[in-house]
């Protein structure tokens, strides 16, 4: 049995795609998995599988969504180490201090061909960031919602993306360290 996160993109976002939590806890629990526990409204969901394919995994959960609620939304499936490795990877340790302030994207796929030119153009004076094969990090100590960088990264990366604040990505590990114990 493995643990893994979920991350399900666009949901409960401006009145659009809504999907209850609750409702949601009982979707997974329909697909026979177990230990399901969500964090907040935006698609966080951390749960134990027997399954060993996190492409598996995404396409039972979207077809569930789908089916039930009427919309597919993607789904990026994280595992245990995943998550860890994403988390001690962070190359601003510091941020972690201030945590609504450092995003990481997770990438569905390496990006093979990003605009980096783009992306330090759209870069603020104050802004950071780093890109791994499977994670793009930000800091953004001014904030993401005028960050010019924040709104294209996915387009200038040219791969889908689905991103959380650290404070999210740390109570995610708390949740799987605690399905361990």
């Amino acid at each position: 049995m493995g643990t893994w996160i979920a991350l399900i993109r666009s949901i409960n976002v401006g009145g659009n795609n809504i999907l209850p939590m609750a409702e949601l806890r009982n979707d997974f629990e329909s697909l026979k998995f177990t230990n399901v526990r969500t964090y907040i409204q935006s698609g966080n969901v951390v749960f134990d599988s027997t399954a060993k394919t996190p492409s598996l995994l995404a396409r039972k959960i979207s077809g569930r969504i789908e089916k039930r609620y009427g919309f597919r939304p993607y789904i990026l499936i994280l595992s245990r180490e995943d998550l860890l490795t994403a988390i001690e990877s962070n190359p601003f340790p510091k941020a972690v201090s201030d945590p609504k302030t450092l995003h990481f994207s997770f990438l569905a796929e390496p990006a093979v061909d990003p605009d980096t030119k783009a992306l330090d153009n759209a870069k603020s004076p104050t802004e950071n960031y780093k890109l791994t094969d499977r994670v793009f990090y930000l800091h953004a100590p001014d904030g993401i919602g005028r960050s010019k960088l924040a709104a294209n990264a996915e387009r200038y990366l040219g791969v889908v993306t689905t991103a959380r604040n650290y404070r999210t990505v740390d109570k995610l590990m708390s949740m799987v360290t605690q399905s361990d114990s």
